[in-house]
């Protein structure tokens, strides 16, 4: 009798869906699974080439890139734009990382005209970070392609407003080519800047999640007059992207936007974990899962991944682990704690629909402050141009994570949007 009850039981154990570890679910993750049936999506770029060429037919284009600026088979576009007859790719601008993508955050680029086979190149992440009104004399339309992230902070959306306020000073038209924003244009998260707090890493009120695309952006940024002056703005939309599109649910291949976003998952993460660079916590630079790890050698990592687990934060899991950063030429230059062991976390997403990147960097920085106290720094003039306002520390002692006001921003979006 007992041996038939006992096997009862174990049937009973085998049926009941077990709740998996963590350790399973970075196995799952980590798996190499095909996405089939991806979502056919056009590009602005893409759309340009074949269809709308007669916006820049004879016309003298300046153009605003980097390595992210690929047509559909992966050729880039000022290669493209280079073979069109009857239009001359005057010169090429590039923001932070540099043309191909080649310097770390932070690293300043100049070209100084070695690229022989190319326009002209200069960088605006150097000595100047606007065009100089002698580089544009002569130039028809400045064309903007680059892939972004959908993250505030994201200097390529600075030097979006900069080349548009250059524009609208010398009468140029802009042309922006859209491309998705990968992590959708559907969650909104943090607070909105407030512009006081303006600076190269956040230069217009918006979250640090923004849940729009470059081109609605654009539309935006003049709609709600947040630069001195608007040019005459040209849109070539995509074709078939719809908000709830994920970078890995359509069929545009994924290039790292910068050195440091190596991977979907990292953009993912990256909105809530950048506000660690303004801290003495190292943010994951310098190993290969920049911002889905953070560490310090002073962090009790078992304790910690115990206090937060204990959260049952929505979409994540967090599994202990010990690494070493390294400098990395390009990638990370100089990271915090440089060949030291950090001792701390890796952030594993369970469900990215649910995960909420700001809530979660603020519930950890919030354990961090609570348990080192004596150790734990933030660099308060850092982290407001990161956070966007002053009262990020009150945000970590109370059940307020971020500004109400993002219901007034969503309103105000929404008139902006191009996709459903």
């Amino acid at each position: 009798m007992k041996v038939f009850i006992f096997l009862i039981a174990l049937v009973i154990t085998a049926c009941v869906p077990q709740p998996k570890s963590i350790h399973q679910v970075d196995i799952e993750n980590n798996s190499s699974e095909t996405i089939n049936n991806l979502s056919q999506v056009r590009i602005g770029l893409d759309i340009l080439l074949e269809e709308k060429l007669d916006l820049i037919r004879n016309k003298s284009i300046a153009l605003v890139t980097n390595h992210s600026g690929l047509d559909k088979n992966g050729v880039p576009n000022y290669k493209r734009l280079m073979t069109q007859k009857n239009v001359k790719l005057k010169i090429i601008f590039s923001p932070e990382h540099g043309l191909f993508g080649e310097a770390a955050d932070g690293e300043k680029v100049n070209y100084n005209g070695q690229l022989n086979t190319l326009p002209p190149v200069a960088s605006l992440y150097g000595s100047n970070r606007k065009p100089k009104k002698e580089q544009l004399e002569g130039v028809d339309v400045i064309i903007y392609d680059i892939q972004d992230v959908g993250a505030r902070f994201y200097t390529y959306i600075t030097t979006l407003g900069q080349i548009m306020e250059v524009a609208s000073n010398q009468g140029i038209q802009i042309m922006i080519l859209d491309r998705p924003n990968p992590i959708t244009g559907i969650k909104v998260e943090g607070p909105i800047l407030d512009l006081n707090n303006r600076s190269y890493v956040g230069y217009y009120p918006i979250p640090i999640r923004y849940g729009l695309t470059i081109g609605e952006l654009a539309k935006m940024i003049i709609g709600e007059k947040w630069i001195e002056a608007t040019p005459e703005l040209i849109i070539v939309p995509m074709l078939g992207w719809q908000r709830g599109h994920w970078m890995d649910e359509i069929n545009i291949k994924w290039v790292n936007p910068s050195p440091n976003i190596p991977d979907l998952e990292t953009a993912i993460v990256y909105p809530g974990m950048c506000l660690f660079e303004a801290t003495n916590i190292n943010e994951g630079r310098g190993t290969k899962k920049p911002f889905k790890r953070f560490g310090a050698p002073w962090i009790n990592k078992q304790k910690l991944s115990i206090q937060l687990n204990n959260l049952n934060l929505a979409g994540v899991v967090f599994k202990p682990i010990s690494y070493i950063p390294v400098d990395i030429k390009g990638v990370a230059n100089n990271p915090k704690y440089e060949n030291q062991v950090c001792n701390g976390i890796e952030i594993i997403i369970t469900n990215r629909n649910d995960f909420n990147s700001i809530n979660t960097a603020l519930s950890i920085l919030s354990i961090i402050s609570k348990e080192y106290p004596d150790t734990f720094e933030i660099n308060k003039s850092r982290m407001k141009k990161l956070w966007g306002k002053d009262n990020l520390l009150d945000s970590l002692h109370s059940n307020e994570v971020f500004d109400k006001s993002i219901d007034s921003f969503n309103d105000a979006s929404i008139k902006y949007h191009l996709y459903d």
